[in-house]
């Protein structure tokens, strides 16, 4: 009987299973041409070994192996994951010749015609909608490949739950890409994404959560130690400063702080940490880049004093126990 093996890692553990018949050896191996032999005698074992890798090999003229047989892998930015055909607008025919007027205007139309055929219900239709929308905010603001994925299965895994219905497309995408960036830790505030979306703050943290209830998504709580490079780098303040806000957070410690939010204590630590290293910048510049309101970077400000043991009015000028 045939003994048929899937793959190589198979293979090797099948070597210590098997005697050779004729001398008792254990040892086999596979050849190129697939027959699988003892390495003593050469008695053949199988002659047909399976392989079910990828092919690799062409059938044209040429030499060489690549990977002309295999198609481009699936497009998640797609409604149809890109794996239907599409015209492309063209005014040239196979042989390089310009269409006539009257050619033009009938492939125009049969792409057209095309077009409207690949998006089949109202479900595919909003995918249209969607996944554009969510392309264009994470161009916008430069968001990595992977964060714009995650985002794009988020919203797909809303649609399949009917979770859409009664709110906006916008306010679902920006919601998306506010979870996926979450799960990155790639630290975006609400009024970060609300300013590139046609959605305001308010429907993106409310939709947010609800995605994160009905979707089940695990998401921890962000650090304000996330948040410290990029405040800093809008900020445009030093690298002494930014070290300074790191120490600052570390002898906090993040149980005396665990009621706040996280920018209004990244924001306050790099304005005490500005004043700490004469580099001070103002509560209204602060606030601005955080995206919260100068009364919390002054609450933020005195409470980080007060677990510190600093003067508010003087901060190098510490508090005795």
């Amino acid at each position: 009987m045939m003994h048929m093996v899937e793959n190589k890692k198979e293979i090797t553990d099948v070597r210590f299973e098997i005697t050779c018949s004729d001398c008792g050896c254990k040892s086999f191996s596979e050849e190129n041409d697939g027959y699988f032999s003892c390495q003593d005698c050469g008695l053949v074992r199988e002659n047909m070994v399976f392989d079910y890798g990828p092919d690799w090999r062409k059938f044209s003229n040429g030499e060489g192996t690549n990977d002309e047989r295999h198609g481009p892998a699936k497009d998640i930015f797609q409604h149809d994951y890109g794996i239907t055909t599409e015209i492309t607008p063209t005014r040239r025919d196979g042989s390089g010749a310009s269409l006539s007027n009257s050619s033009n205007s009938r492939w125009n139309r049969l792409r057209r015609l095309d077009n409207k055929g690949r998006i089949r219900n109202a479900t595919e239709r909003n995918l249209v909608t969607a996944l554009s929308e969510l392309k264009r905010i994470a161009s916008s603001m430069s968001f990595p490949k992977p964060v714009a994925q995650d985002a794009a299965y988020i919203y797909r895994k809303a649609v399949e739950q009917k979770l859409i219905r009664g709110r906006s497309i916008e306010g679902v995408v920006a919601a998306s890409l506010y979870a996926a960036c979450r799960m990155h830790n790639n630290p975006r505030t609400l009024d970060d994404i609300g300013k590139h979306s046609r959605t305001g703050r308010k429907e993106i943290g409310r939709t947010y959560r609800f995605l994160r209830r009905q979707l089940g998504l695990t998401i921890g709580l962000a650090s304000p130690h996330e948040y410290i490079p990029r405040f800093c780098d809008q900020l445009g303040v030093g690298l002494s400063v930014r070290s300074q806000s790191y120490r600052i957070l570390e002898e906090v410690g993040s149980e005396a702080m665990v009621s706040r939010g996280p920018t209004g204590i990244a924001a306050a630590s790099i304005y005490l940490a500005g004043m700490l290293q004469d580099s001070t910048r103002t509560q209204r510049e602060v606030a601005s880049v955080a995206g919260v309101t100068e009364v919390t970077i002054r609450n933020r400000f005195k409470e980080l004093c007060e677990v510190l043991k600093l003067n508010p009015d003087n901060p190098k000028e510490k508090f005795e126990d």
